[in-house]
């Protein structure tokens, strides 16, 4: 019994021996549920989402062609399971395909992109495959000789091909907030509505080719198109999209059902989402794995300290990983431990 004694003695001499800023996070067992009611997740959606803000740019679909840049080593590094956080709105499909985990969580500072998260979810929902999801999500007839084989870039050159259809629109807009207010339930404001016919509308008109700065204040010639992201690939060859595989789209769809992707109003500097969802995760004994930031840390220079409080919070441990992108240049991998005390400055890494 000694030597055990002995080994116990020193563990807690090297605890205790820790500098005062580390931050331990031990986790119980995971607790997470494989599933959430209208009820639960409709909480989770108000009760952990902050006020909504502003941002310069629309964001109806993302501008980081080289998202895929990171997927094979992520694929490699993070195991099934855990818990996601990201940002923005379509890009996370795919992030959440490639890492599988129990659930998803994806932040916003505009309320805006919550109700595009909604839209997706209604959709997926609708759709049992991937040719019908996309023809929902731009209002064009499905083209004939797709199917369950079909690549994303045969899907896309047909979708592009199609013509916008005002009654399949207006027909698919109503199921969208029938299947939301509903069926499911979700108190949704008029305003709300209102935001949701705006922004499937810019879908429709803007169809496939649509691209980061279709129906923005801010138009920006040099980013790709939805058409673009959904047919690029890893640099090696492989087109990781959620959209270039049947498998993919179902795993998505799955947890759409599910309730599992919870889309959120939250700020990174803010006191309440970043916060709110921490403590839930750590209740659940449950661990962050990745989180997809984007450039989010090129904006928030003034508030840098709040950033880093809400960091220090997180559930983390030494395998979590973030996901950084570079306009117009790189996506990459980091860790928490590594974000400087100071704001480095833009488009850092």
């Amino acid at each position: 019994m000694r030597p055990r004694f002995v080994r116990i003695l020193l563990a807690l001499i090297c605890l205790l021996a820790l500098p005062g800023n580390a931050r331990l996070y031990v986790k119980a067992a995971d607790t997470l549920p494989g599933q959430y009611t209208d009820a639960e997740f409709w909480r989770m959606v108000t009760d952990f989402s902050e006020v909504g803000g502003d941002y310069q740019y629309e964001n109806f679909v993302s501008n980081e062609i080289s998202y895929q840049e990171v997927l094979p080593e992520l694929s490699r590094l993070v195991k099934p399971g855990g818990v996601y956080f990201g940002v923005a709105s379509e890009q996370n499909f795919t992030y959440i395909d490639v890492i599988r985990p129990k659930v998803a969580f994806i932040f916003d500072v505009r309320r805006q992109n919550t109700l595009q998260l909604l839209i997706y979810k209604a959709l997926f929902e609708m759709a049992d495959n991937r040719a019908d999801f996309v023809s929902l999500l731009f209002s064009r007839k499905r083209p004939a000789g797709l199917d369950a084989n079909s690549s994303a870039k045969d899907l896309f050159q047909a979708i592009a091909e199609a013509k916008p259809d005002p009654q399949l629109y207006a027909a698919t807009l109503k199921d969208i907030k029938d299947r939301l207010i509903r069926q499911h339930r979700f108190a949704l404001s008029p305003d709300d509505e209102r935001k949701i016919e705006y922004i499937f509308n810019v879908f429709f008109r803007g169809g496939p080719r649509m691209d980061y700065g279709f129906a923005s204040t801010a138009p920006n010639p040099y980013v790709p198109s939805y058409h673009m992201l959904a047919t690029a690939n890893d640099g090696r060859g492989k087109n990781w999209v959620y959209l270039n595989r049947e498998e993919s789209y179902k795993s998505i769809r799955e947890m759409q059902q599910k309730n599992l992707i919870v889309p959120l109003v939250g700020d990174f500097t803010g006191t309440r989402a970043i916060r709110a969802v921490s403590q839930y995760v750590k209740d659940h004994g449950s661990t962050i794995s990745v989180f997809y930031i984007s450039n989010v840390e090129d904006y928030i220079q003034s508030k840098w300290s709040a950033y880093l409080s809400n960091l220090a919070v997180l559930p983390s441990d030494n395998s979590t990983l973030l996901i950084r992108f570079e306009p117009y240049n790189f996506t990459t991998l980091g860790k928490i431990q590594d974000v400087t005390p100071q704001w480095p400055g833009t488009y850092f890494h």
